[in-house]
């Protein structure tokens, strides 16, 4: 794991560039506190850089920039190639032998790409990356991404036609040629779905290179990004692969713990202090008990708790580890750790960011970093296995509703939006104890949303009115749209159920816009290496043959999974209602964090960026803070651009 940046832009002498792009590198060191290295190519102004935190092979041999034996590629790689041995092995039979000079990852890719080239080397290689590679031979730049997105890369052309890239946008900051105007429609993309999915950035013309994508730079002028992997393509395959009866369930869960058994096994591969995070749900539990399977030695297992009962998991974690002997460790959070932490999220996210689970993602990462230099983590298993709550929620809604002739669902909806939201909250007031599930906790806003998914006509449009947060994101930053998610009609359905469209969605979109951003910035911010078993391509290829009978029972997801657990771990240890990795952040806006938030959403501090009408936030915050409605998640998402915005206003032009 690694940070990689560079830029093309015009002619100069070699120290000029190799001092900017040693600049670059530098904004980013804490992706790779091991070492530095720079190499340029002065007469067509092009230089990459490199910073190492040494995994594999750490020895001078792993050094990068690296350059192919053949003289033909220069390469800065940032990740893993898990099954790296694997292709070594093809590769040296399909040449007849090979003249290594290291055991790295990153020698065995740039000789795949001086081999085979840049697709197929791609197809063969199972792991998580980013990386930047000059074909001397063609005069092109070569950029990918890894099929899940777990390694982020942006770029961008400048007004003076400079092309620049890296691993976080800090790193073209440095750059001399950096110009910056902010994205309206990225700040509305940003209310709606707590993040800024790909290929959109924070930025106008800097964009994210999509997940399973490639692109090539020729002149300074970057191609469109080509897939080089499909998940549509996974589920189709996979629904072929399906059509015979499943049979008995027991050849299931025995392939499930083959397949991930394997990838564990890949994946504690390291060279140096290697453990896992452990919540005690069923992810993270059943990474741990496959590794825990595969030595002798006790894992080490790091557990983030809360002084707050409603949202501590760590007493599960501790039974599950004790059960299964790891070295485990627990560090406890509190309102007024999260004062803490919150001056440095923005700095922690260099693009804004607000899934609030990144405060104790940071604390565990900054946590395990102090015993090991890599952590294996169950991310993933809700989306490929079914997990989540809001699937059998949204099912069940949408099933009801899409019954409903679409005119009555219309008038209903209408007649929905005819009671005003406080109308709505008084009723939950007086009759909550009924129904407390829908009354209590902003009735008015939970009504607003049904009326909006009754008038909704595809499932589609129906989950990204359950899953998004300010609903027209047009009324707080106006003139700001809403681009389309190819993520939102994504698999042309392929046959599935709609639990399985909403899953499918979820790891186009929520996964890689979301998730993964929040691990690799907690993680990388520390020098920590997370690596996901569950997002490895043959877990998630084997993932969509599973029939969904397999994976749903009785209104419960990962059935499959849980079958696998009982095998290593008693079934009283795991077998109690989902709890996300959230915080206490609603008491805390009212508490502890208060003076902070009231600072950021102060009438002058919202009209500071010229972006926001600060009347419908305002109206929020006070309602929040009067107990009225819990509209933590809602002002998260203005707090986190506040706290960017102020850290980093000097990089708009």
């Amino acid at each position: 794991m690694c940070g990689i940046a560079g830029f093309w832009s015009v002619s100069a002498p070699s120290e000029v560039l190799g001092a900017m792009a040693r600049s670059m590198g530098e904004a980013i060191a804490h992706r790779g506190p091991d070492g530095r290295g720079e190499w340029a190519q002065s007469d067509i102004g092009l230089a990459l850089s490199h910073r190492r935190l040494a995994i594999i092979d750490l020895t001078e041999a792993g050094f990068q920039p690296m350059h192919a034996a053949s003289g033909r590629w220069t390469i800065v790689f940032n990740g893993e190639i898990y099954n790296y041995l694997v292709v070594r092995a093809e590769l040296e039979r399909a040449r007849g032998g090979v003249a290594w000079r290291g055991h790295s990852d990153t020698e065995l890719l740039i000789e795949a790409l001086d081999y085979w080239g840049v697709e197929e080397t791609l197809s063969r290689c199972d792991g998580m990356f980013a990386f930047a590679a000059w074909d001397h031979a063609v005069g092109r730049l070569i950029l990918a991404r890894d099929r899940l997105g777990e390694k982020p890369l942006y770029y961008g052309s400048m007004p003076d036609g400079a092309f620049l890239f890296g691993s976080e946008l800090r790193a073209l900051y440095a750059h001399p040629s950096w110009r910056g105007q902010i994205d309206r429609d990225s700040v509305g993309l940003l209310m709606h779905y707590n993040s800024i999915p790909a290929p959109w950035s924070i930025w106008q013309n800097v964009h994210k290179l999509p997940p399973a994508h490639w692109l090539e730079v020729r002149d300074r002028r970057a191609s469109t990004p080509q897939p080089y992997w499909s998940l549509r393509d996974v589920m189709l395959a996979g629904e072929s692969s399906r059509m015979a009866p499943p049979g008995a369930d027991e050849p299931w869960v025995d392939r499930l713990e083959a397949v991930l058994g394997e990838v564990v096994e890949q994946e504690m591969l390291s060279d140096v202090p290697l453990g896992a995070f452990l919540s005690g749900g069923i992810d993270s539990s059943l990474v741990v008990a496959m590794m825990q399977k595969r030595t002798a030695r006790p894992v080490k297992t790091f557990t983030i708790g809360f002084r707050e009962d409603a949202f501590d998991e760590a007493r599960y974690a501790r039974e599950v580890a004790a059960h299964l002997g790891t070295d485990h460790r627990e560090f406890y959070f509190s309102g007024s750790d999260a004062l803490d932490v919150v001056p440095r999220v923005a700095d922690l996210y260099d693009e804004p960011f607000s899934d609030s689970s990144q405060l104790p993602t940071w604390l565990v990462s900054h946590f395990a970093r102090q015993h090991v230099t890599v952590a294996l983590s169950g991310d993933a298993g809700d989306e490929l296995f079914a997990g989540y709550t809001r699937y059998f929620v949204g099912d069940g809604f949408w099933r009801a509703a899409s019954r409903v002739p679409y005119p009555l669902r219309r008038a209903t909806a209408a007649g929905l939006g005819l009671v005003p939201s406080k109308a709505w909250d008084a009723l939950g007031h007086g009759l909550g104890p009924l129904c407390p599930r829908l009354l209590r906790n902003s009735p008015g806003d939970k009504f607003s949303r049904i009326a909006r998914m009754l008038r909704e006509r595809s499932p589609a449009g129906f989950y990204d009115e359950l899953i998004s947060h300010w609903k027209d994101p047009a009324l707080l930053v106006p003139g700001a749209r809403l681009p389309a998610l190819d993520a939102a009609e994504l698999a042309a359905r392929a046959g599935r159920s709609d639990i399985e469209f909403m899953q499918a969605h979820d790891t186009l979109a929520y996964l890689p816009n979301d998730i993964l951003v929040k691990v690799d910035r907690a993680a990388m911010a520390v020098s920590l290496e997370t690596r996901a078993p569950f997002l490895d391509r043959r877990v998630v290829e084997f993932a969509w043959t599973v029939p969904e009978s397999l994976k749903v029972r009785q209104g419960n997801g990962k059935w499959l999974m849980r079958e696998l657990l009982a095998r290593h771990v008693p079934r009283s240890l795991f077998e109690r209602p989902k709890q996300g990795f959230g915080i206490p952040l609603g008491p805390w806006l009212r508490g502890p964090l208060r003076e902070w938030a009231e600072c950021l959403l102060s009438p002058s501090a919202l009209a500071e960026s010229g972006l926001f009408d600060p009347a419908p936030i305002r109206r929020k915050w006070e309602e929040h803070l009067r107990g009225q409605a819990a509209w933590h998640y809602y002002l998260w998402d203005i707090l986190m651009f506040q706290a960017w915005y102020q850290r980093y206003r000097s990089q708009v032009s």
